[in-house]
């Protein structure tokens, strides 16, 4: 894809403003179809960005294209939504791509990559550094269209039932942990788990795991971990800025008009901006609620930071050096990030670091 047109399908208020009429004119077809989402409905805000997607789409066709997302379990397993959308048995899906690093490791991008990009650095690298380019090739593979469709920002780095300050603590530890940060924690001696949101909690107070991490103050105090795992622990370093991904099955997409293809890309751009305003605005609340309830909050410490940080590396270049896709990516995506990193400690990181204390 071009660069002009991401851009302009990120100009959701002008297609919002402007648009729906003349696609009415140009189809009157009535279009019905599924969307299976990874999430529990009870976490309202990533679960909100299949739904953004689906009433956006319908305002904006006049009612003419509905989309009912479905929450994981109700079509297909919270982690079967990949399969679902590339053998179309739905033709739409919301979820995050590193559950599916089983199937290509270069599916992480899509999401996000332990010490990796911030949720502005993410976007202007799919939107404007080549990242949609090179992984849409990727999708295509499995006769999926992809878009952004949500992000959290900055994750926090999980719940524990025991303090871990070493990297010796984590020695046999069992954690629920996703993606490539779930591959660098299995390098540092933890046993990893995947596990959909709806079967973390359970799993955590039965014991079957030690630790888990999900996304952050509103949804984890929603999902009740601090009942039974008092210390949380930040920053979240395998997850600077998960994007949450639209699917769209490509023989569905192939038969949409192309007023309505522009239509799906402005509201998962929407959903995109919304999901990360909604958590910015409910996390400081629901964090203050935690530590009021008991939580005891810590920071990682500088030896586990540097071991993860040295281990997800020596991750990425043992990828790359066996997978030539992975490759290609990560030397596009190395490259923006060493640039990016330059400007935003030049000017946002020194302006947080004395802003905030």
């Amino acid at each position: 894809m071009k660069r002009r047109d991401f851009l302009k399908k990120a100009a959701v208020g002008a297609v919002a403003a402007g648009a729906a009429p003349a696609v009415l004119a140009a189809s009157n077809k009535k279009i019905r179809w599924r969307m299976a989402t990874s999430w529990p409905k009870a976490f309202d805000t990533i679960f909100g960005g299949a739904e953004t997607v689906a009433a956006r789409v319908k305002a904006m066709t006049g009612g003419q294209f509905e989309i009912i997302p479905y929450a994981g379990g109700e079509l297909v397993g919270g982690l079967e939504v990949f399969d679902a959308v590339s053998q179309g048995t739905v033709q739409m899906g919301h979820t995050a791509s590193y559950y599916y690093i089983g199937k290509n490791p270069s599916l992480a991008f899509d999401t996000a990559l332990p010490f990796g990009l911030n949720y502005r650095q993410q976007n202007a690298w799919l939107y404007n550094g080549g990242g949609m380019e090179k992984l849409r090739k990727v999708f295509a593979e499995h006769n999926i269209v992809n878009f952004p469709a949500g992000n959290t920002g900055v994750q926090m780095g999980g719940w524990f039932r025991k303090e871990v300050s070493t990297v010796a603590d984590l020695q046999g530890l069992k954690m629920r942990i996703p993606g490539l940060g779930g591959k660098v924690m299995s390098r540092l001696g933890a046993t990893v788990q995947v596990l959909p949101g709806a079967e973390i909690y359970p799993a955590l107070e039965r014991g079957v795991i030690d630790a888990t991490e999900w996304v952050g103050p509103y949804d984890d105090e929603k999902a009740g971990f601090y009942k039974v795992a008092k210390f949380y622990y930040h920053p979240g370093w395998w997850e600077p800025a998960p994007t949450l991904s639209l699917y769209v099955n490509q023989k569905a997409w192939d038969s949409l008009p192309k007023e309505y293809q522009e239509i799906v890309a402005s509201a998962a751009a929407e959903a995109n901006l919304d999901m990360m305003v909604d958590y910015d605005s409910k996390n400081p609340k629901a964090l203050a609620s935690l530590l009021s309830k008991g939580v005891q909050m810590r920071e990682y410490s500088k030896e586990i930071l540097d071991a993860a940080r040295k281990e997800a590396f020596a991750l990425y270049d043992e990828l790359s050096a066996g997978d030539a896709t992975f490759k290609d990516i990560f030397e596009n995506w190395k490259a923006f990030k060493s640039q990016s990193d330059t400007w935003f400690s030049t000017a946002e990181t020194s302006y947080a670091s004395f802003n905030f204390k």
